[in-house]
């Protein structure tokens, strides 16, 4: 039982949640564009004089872990880190594709997501990250949020995850899913948008169970190596 501050930065979307015992007290997230350094701690300090909670009530600081965005998992970390360092409470670490899983488990639940119930019961719920091209992270969890593969980097061709559609359905989701839906025709696609609302959950799960992180030394899960790419520029 705690009073967790979750982080997710992974993506387009800036998300940042607080809530007391696994329940969400208040949300603030934004999808309108990269700048997630300035809008993390804006949310942060939203959500604490909206709730009335102090810096120093915080039990620990949650952050969606990757794979992601190299730049915006780098910014929710970091700031993580230094929440954790100044207020000398732990690091919790979720990895984004189970907490995007959670978010679309919390929406079939509440009835949100375009997916009938016969579906659901035999589905194999596939977040998607995009990795760009056609190229996206991605892992097969079930309809109660337990991972059936390991995370990976998949290149999406017609053959992708074969063994898995003759098994059942393939719920696909998050900002790697739509396009892959015409490679993909047999896959049901429905809109999840990552969230640190899907981090809640999972994170007081770890505090109980004392999964917590060295500050020091936790770097976030990219997956693959940063690429830089040479600018096409001509420098005069």
């Amino acid at each position: 039982m705690a009073l967790i501050l979750s982080i997710e930065t992974g993506t387009d979307v800036c998300s940042v949640a607080l809530a007391n015992d696994g329940e969400l007290m208040a949300l603030r997230e934004s999808d309108e564009g990269r700048d997630h350094a300035k809008k993390v701690a804006i949310f942060v300090d939203e959500l604490l004089k909206e709730t009335g909670v102090q810096p120093s009530d915080l039990d620990a600081i949650a952050v969606g872990k990757g794979p992601g965005s190299y730049t915006g998992l780098r910014i929710g970390v970091s700031f993580a880190k230094g929440m954790c360092y100044a207020l000398n409470i732990p690091l919790i670490a979720v990895g984004s594709l189970d907490a995007l899983t959670e978010v679309a488990r919390e929406d079939f639940e509440a009835g949100i997501l375009d997916i009938e119930d016969a579906d659901w019961v035999s589905a194999h719920l596939t977040p998607m990250v995009d990795a760009r091209r056609m190229e996206v992270y991605t892992q097969i969890f079930d309809t109660h949020g337990i991972a059936k593969t390991d995370v990976s980097a998949e290149v999406i061709t017609a053959e992708s995850f074969a063994d898995w559609r003759a098994k059942g359905k393939l719920v696909i989701f998050g900002n790697g899913a739509q396009k892959c839906c015409e490679l993909l025709p047999d896959a049901i696609y429905v809109s999840v948008t990552p969230s640190a609302r899907g981090i809640v959950t999972l994170a007081e799960q770890a505090f109980n169970n004392s999964q917590f992180e060295d500050i020091a030394y936790f770097e976030p899960f990219y997956l693959k190596d940063f690429i830089v790419i040479p600018s096409k520029k001509k420098l005069l």
